[in-house]
């Protein structure tokens, strides 16, 4: 496949999700799993990692890091243990991309873990899951249990001489965990908060060793990409931002769900795959990374879902957690509830995010009451100013993006609070938007 071309989907990763019981070791060897950890562990370490650079792949959590290279940092001249960390506390707003994919194919992660683990040399493997999601936890526990009784784990995997072991930890559910270093906090049995940087992980992480920390679809793309080749994974997505991802559709669309697909496909493409915007609407902003990125609109429907092409638009990919709203939904009261999220889980480790969320919150809630004047809009920018860039990890600058980017696109919907005296959208608040919405088919 050329690199212009873009393939509909791309079922890898979600290849077993239709199968009965594909969550099952007897399924997943049945489509050829476990045969990749043959073919890498009779490589060499370093050939596996050239490969994953080889191939282009990118951070599925939503920075894009190259991976390969982010293994290549791990010193192998220190005399101590190295630890891979595969970060599953997926709990971004409108995130839901790794929870199906280990509930669905649990044992593609396992053995994306295996491989990873030998690449960098690590004899031990932690999978941090959030704690909520139990069902997710238990699952990913009984394929690693599978996975020691088939003796893909343990001592001696495949005659290979080669021992790992795998720990399946569950979160106290805090957001802020899914920031690496909070993360490894976490692991430790601390309260969950950012460390300060440097030293980084990969050579000061998980008590203190050498550690590779990466996302669930990243580490489960792994086994594709050794059994198939890195050219195999280089020829589907864009230039720079290569190979497949699942892109999670919710909101006003009639088929919400997970559609994987080449990078560079656009959101008009997986609209249309989800069945179109609910009827009689229309499209009016979205997410194309999460809560935590700039809000788009309408106008940015063929812009290409990769690093490159979002970020062109002013946003990021993040997570693809496209999030779509149609224009019965109130833009303010969406960003007011995004900021709430962020305020509760601000650690506050830092004066930024701890008290400029808080801020945040009062000043859109009161325009969101269609109280003050058209002041405290620019008051909001800078306290988003204040914040970006200041705070101790990304959740104070992922806090400000919603606010900033939606002032620039719905302003005036910020004003019609004030001139309203309150939402335009509650049909009590105003007769004339209520007939408008009566019109719109709300």
């Amino acid at each position: 496949m050329s690199q212009t071309q873009i393939a509909p989907l791309t079922p890898v990763l979600t290849d077993l999700w239709d199968v009965e019981q594909g969550w099952k070791l007897a399924a997943y060897e049945e489509r050829g799993g476990y045969r990749a950890l043959d073919k890498a562990l009779g490589m060499k370490p370093d050939d596996i990692i050239a490969a994953v650079k080889d191939s282009g792949l990118r951070g599925r959590g939503g920075a894009g890091f190259p991976t390969g290279m982010k293994w290549s940092f791990i010193p192998q001249d220190i005399p101590k243990p190295k630890y891979l960390v595969v970060n599953a506390d997926e709990s971004e707003p409108g995130t839901c991309k790794d929870t199906p994919l280990m509930m669905g194919n649990p044992h593609v992660l396992v053995e994306g873990v295996i491989i990873s683990s030998f690449a960098i040399r690590a004899n031990k493997a932690f999978i941090y899951v959030r704690g909520e999601i139990l069902h997710v936890i238990r699952r990913v526990q009984a394929a690693v249990a599978e996975a020691y009784a088939a003796g893909h784990l343990g001592t001696n995997i495949h005659g290979s001489g080669y021992d790992l072991d795998v720990v399946v930890h569950a979160g106290a559910g805090a957001y802020i965990c899914g920031e690496e270093t909070a993360l490894l906090e976490g692991l430790e049995g601390r309260r969950g908060q950012p460390r300060l940087r440097p030293p980084f992980p990969a050579v000061a992480g998980l008590y203190a060793c050498p550690t590779v920390i990466n996302n669930v679809e990243s580490i489960a793309s792994v086994p594709s990409i050794v059994e198939h080749g890195a050219d195999w994974f280089a020829s589907m997505g864009t230039e720079k931002s290569k190979g497949f991802g699942i892109f999670s559709l919710s909101g006003h669309v009639k088929n919400p769900g997970q559609f994987e697909a080449p990078l560079g496909i656009t959101l008009r493409e997986l609209i249309d795959l989800a069945g179109g915007m609910r009827e009689g609407h229309e499209l009016k902003f979205w997410t194309p990374g999460g809560s935590s990125t700039p809000i788009l609109t309408a106008e940015h429907l063929d812009v290409p879902l990769d690093f490159e092409g979002v970020g062109e638009a002013g946003s990021m990919l993040g997570t693809r957690a496209l999030q779509l709203f149609d224009e019965t939904t109130c833009v303010v009261r969406a960003v007011l509830r995004w900021t709430e999220f962020y305020k509760h889980e601000s650690c506050g480790k830092c004066t930024p995010c701890r008290e400029g969320t808080w801020w945040l919150v009062q000043t859109l809630a009161a325009l969101e009451r269609g109280q003050g004047s058209e002041a405290d809009l620019d008051l909001l920018l800078d306290q988003c100013d204040n914040i970006l860039g200041r705070s101790f990890c990304a959740l104070g600058d992922g806090a400000t993006s919603p606010i900033s980017s939606s002032i620039q696109y719905f302003r005036d919907e910020y004003l019609a609070h004030l001139t309203h005296g309150g939402c335009p959208f509650d049909p009590a608040a105003s007769t004339a938007w209520a007939g408008r919405l009566a019109t719109a088919g709300a």
